[in-house]
């Protein structure tokens, strides 16, 4: 019975939090050894391949400090080879816009009147004005 296997892809967000038991000079390599188990595991292939992307993204943080969660995308080809790279969502361009609809108008109710407006800022400004001449009074009475 012969089957003809086609492209497999997947995507995971594999947790590389065990990372940090290993001593501090080996964590990063360690991350690498994990994607690659996480690979051959659930992709059953045995020969896998990092991404340059994703070799970049691990060690962009040095040797003692590797992400703790990576989001990656793994392709099986015809042949049984697994590539791992990193997953990059859609870019904002492809995504479908949702129309909203238009702005409902206003009601009058819900519109304050200029002139309801301006009395209040006015009675604001009255109060600071009847403050500041309670202070010079009382300041030219010393």
């Amino acid at each position: 019975m012969a089957t003809i296997e086609e492209n497999i892809t997947r995507v995971y967000t594999i947790n590389l939090g065990k990372a940090w038991i290993t001593p501090q000079h080996k964590r990063t390599d360690r991350v690498v050894n994990m994607i690659r188990e996480f690979a051959e595991k659930h992709m059953k292939g045995t020969e896998i391949k990092l991404d340059q992307d994703l070799n970049r993204q691990i060690w962009s943080r040095g040797k003692t400090n590797p992400p703790r969660k990576v989001r990656v995308k793994m392709v099986k080809d015809e042949d049984g080879t697994v590539t791992v790279s990193l997953y990059e969502d859609l870019p904002a361009e492809a995504t479908p816009t949702i129309e909203t609809p238009a702005p409902v108008e206003k009601k009058e109710a819900d519109i304050k009147a200029p002139a309801e407006i301006t009395t209040t800022t006015t009675t604001t400004e009255q109060s600071k004005e009847e403050e500041e001449e309670k202070k010079t009074e009382t300041a030219a009475k010393k």
